[in-house]
């Protein structure tokens, strides 16, 4: 018998966001699906009955995975299914992962799974919010305690105007693509690209975001009395209290001492571990059962010394004041071979980006459920062990360096030019050299140093920052480019890049429930001074792009020609133009609307091959002279090919001065022959004469003393058969190709 299902609707903006459960994945603990359009998110949350054991931490995963079904759409892959999660995916389940992890108690231990699955995507109404959403509408209803709900939604600006949940196509409009979650109330989770969006307008769209999440969290509620399980109880592994007040008696003066003392990230940490292991041979001694709740009780005494020094004395475990930057210093040109370097370095962590600059073709092609299909811009990121000193196995890039990554691009995003002025496609690699807070905001501010150094026009410099929070009670402070101990000992990592116009990227994360619009407000504000002292900084090195492009870059030429010209240029079966880029040692893109992009690393290459094709789409015209190549050799005359592909007849009465009596006493195959066009019928038949150039005649002097008559036999551009018939094949195939560039 077919279950009943319970479906839910909310208005959100000017859409509608539907949930349904009942029906499906019903001995998950909680399975709901939401719906907006013809997009929808499946999402199922599970817990394990019983604690995992020798853990110290709580195990929640959360995964996204992404079914091109939903599209219609086999993936493009080798086998022809789905394969590790996408760059797409794994920022979806970030995204999810980081309003929800706050609001579990800390000291559970019992895994908690949720995975999302797209089970339709309409190409209109994008399934990142519906996913989280999902995430929190299944926990709401399954019986895994949790402090919840939260509510998601992204909000956009078109000219001028806030939209809630825009579409994909309204998302091209708009100049921020803002999305947050939050708890009745308190925003939790900002995620934010912008085209230099003013602080103001900024926390405008922030506290509208918060509005606007009201809505779904009623409905999670009301889900959660009509059709949510009982909550289980499950136990909690919290420290003991009076291990805690004896730890906390005994060594706060001593952490009191290090922290007063001049030191580096490596020797604080030795100073810290070294305190740590007397603690647990003080109080432990030999019993095995005591160690690790004594170690617990250290890092408690640890972090609240921190907090309270900042909170009651403004003074930072390095000294600082709360908004206080550490020093800085700069360098451009790292890398010869590389076409564009540059080093960020503030206090303990240093950011090296390297710049490529590639062709059109190189560009991503992007296999998703997103509008997206390719990406000219792309930004990596990379943290290897070293950077904070340690040594472990390299095992590919993580979840981390993937949403690091895409936070620099998205920065950057905004200040790169358009392709038109700019057509090349660009990668930037930032390798983390040392690790001691906010690397991500370094990568941006190097990334900027190494597109200015490559001679990338960008539009304006980027900076960014990362600012932190301690809170406790109504009492918090909000901190200036936090360092590593600042963000895991404190309660919030909000990083901010943007020109010194407006914001380009936010990103916030948090440790407890949520924080308000205000704070949010006055750490944009403090955010704001620290961006543009730290570009001062940047711009002390390089003020403006370099002017030109490095030697070893490629230099892109661009030529526009007649769409139905594409299929002469690339020959039969892209004959025509691979031969040219090898001749020419070029890479060669030709777009639908005609655009032609020849890359050189030589600037002669690009020359030539623009000559070359300038040639091939080049239309003969009466008076014209041309030195060409004899193709063919008749008792009438020579057939010569003056442009590509177009041959003309020179008749055996104009191939000289004097009366030939022979056309192969003058000219043989192969030989060239300068020549003039004389005449071109309403066949297109091209006549020549090389008497005309030897002589110095106009056209109409050349008309005069033509006596050959009428040509014939010419097999030139489909006016005498044969090379038209190929060059027409070649264009269709040229056109049958697809994608916004041909490649061979």
């Amino acid at each position: 018998m077919k279950p009943e299902s319970k479906i839910y609707t909310v208005s959100v903006g000017q859409t509608e966001m539907t949930f349904e459960s009942g029906k499906l994945a019903l001995q998950a603990g909680g399975a709901v699906t939401v719906r907006t359009g013809d997009s929808i998110i499946f999402a199922a949350a599970t817990m394990d009955k019983e604690p995992k054991e020798g853990t110290d931490f709580f195990p929640l995963t959360i995964d996204y995975e992404e079914r091109m079904y939903a599209g219609g759409r086999i993936p493009g892959s080798f086998f022809r299914r789905e394969g590790r999660p996408s760059t797409e995916a794994t920022l979806l389940a970030r995204l999810t992962d980081r309003p929800i992890r706050p609001l579990f108690d800390n000291g559970m231990r019992n895994s908690v799974q949720i995975i999302m699955v797209s089970f339709s995507s309409d190409g209109e109404n994008p399934l990142d919010i519906l996913a989280v959403n999902a995430a929190s509408a299944s926990l709401m209803i399954s019986d895994i305690p949790w402090n919840g709900p939260i509510g998601a939604v992204r909000i956009g600006r078109i000219n001028g105007e806030f939209v809630v949940n825009p579409t994909f196509q309204q998302s091209e409009e708009s100049d921020l693509d803002l999305r947050v979650a939050g708890t009745r109330q308190a925003i939790s989770m900002v995620e934010c690209g912008a085209s230099e969006v003013p602080d103001d307008i900024m926390i405008e769209a922030l506290a509208f975001a918060h509005k606007s999440i009201q809505p779904i969290i009623d409905v999670q509620f009301k889900m959660a009395q009509e059709i949510g399980k009982k909550k289980l109880v499950v136990p909690l592994f919290l420290n003991d209290e009076e291990i805690v007040k004896k730890v906390n008696e005994r060594v706060a003066p001593e952490i009191e001492a290090a922290l007063e003392a001049p030191h580096t990230k490596a020797e604080l940490n030795n100073a810290i571990d070294a305190l740590k292991d007397k603690m647990v041979s003080e109080f432990a001694k030999d019993d095995e059962t005591l160690k690790n709740p004594v170690k617990d009780a250290f890092e408690e005494s640890y972090k609240k010394v921190v907090r309270n020094r900042i909170l009651d004395k403004g003074i930072r475990p390095d000294g600082r004041t709360v908004t206080e930057i550490r020093p800085i210093w700069c360098e451009i040109g790292i890398s010869p071979r590389a076409h564009g370097s540059g080093v960020f370095t503030r206090g303990e962590t240093q950011a090296l980006t390297l710049a490529t600059l590639g062709t059109p073709r190189e560009a991503q092609e992007i296999d998703s459920l997103s509008p997206t299909e390719s990406k000219r811009y792309m930004h990596h990121y990379n943290f290897p062990p070293y950077a904070t000193g340690e040594a472990k196995p390299l095992r590919g890039q993580s979840r981390r360096e993937i949403g690091h990554g895409a936070l620099a691009e998205r920065a950057l995003e905004p200040v790169i030019p358009a392709e038109e002025d700019f057509p090349y496609t660009l990668r930037l690699v930032s390798e983390i050299l040392m690790s001691n807070g906010s690397s991500s905001m370094a990568s941006v501010c190097g990334s900027t140093l190494a597109l200015m150094d490559a001679g990338v026009p960008i539009k304006a410099p980027v900076s960014g920052v990362a600012m932190g929070l301690i809170m406790e009670g109504e009492k918090f402070a909000i901190l200036t480019d936090i360092q590593g101990l600042e963000d895991h000992l404190g309660d919030m990592d909000f990083k901010v890049a943007g020109t010194e116009a407006g914001i380009t990227a936010l990103q916030m994360d948090i440790k407890i429930s949520g924080i308000t619009p205000e704070i949010m407000s006055k750490a944009l504000r403090q955010a704001h001074e620290a961006r543009v002292s730290i570009l001062g900084k940047m711009l002390e090195v390089i003020a403006v792009p370099s002017p030109t492009l490095k030697p070893h870059a490629p230099k892109i030429t661009i030529v526009k020609v007649p769409v139905d010209k594409i299929g002469a240029i690339i020959g039969p079966g892209g004959k025509n133009i691979r031969a040219l880029q090898e001749e020419t040692k070029t890479k060669i893109d030709i777009g639908e609307d005609g655009s032609v992009f020849i890359a050189a690393s030589e600037g002669y290459g690009a020359d030539i091959a623009r000559e070359r094709i300038e040639a091939m789409i080049e239309v003969a015209q009466i008076g014209r002279i041309y030195t060409g190549k004899v193709v063919r050799v008749a008792d009438f005359g020579a057939f010569v090919e003056i442009l590509p592909g177009q041959d003309g007849m020179v008749h055996i009465s104009q191939l000289d001065t004097e009366r030939v009596n022979s056309v192969a006493d003058v000219v043989s195959v192969g030989d060239e022959l300068t020549v003039m066009i004389t005449g071109i019928d309403e066949n297109g038949k091209i006549r020549l004469s090389r008497q005309a150039v030897l002589e110095g005649w106009t056209v109409e002097e050349a008309k005069e003393h033509d006596k050959g008559g009428k040509p014939s036999g010419n097999r030139s551009g489909g006016n005498y058969g044969g090379r038209g018939d190929r060059n027409n094949r070649g264009g269709d195939r040229g056109g049958d190709r697809g994608g916004d560039r041909k490649r061979y």
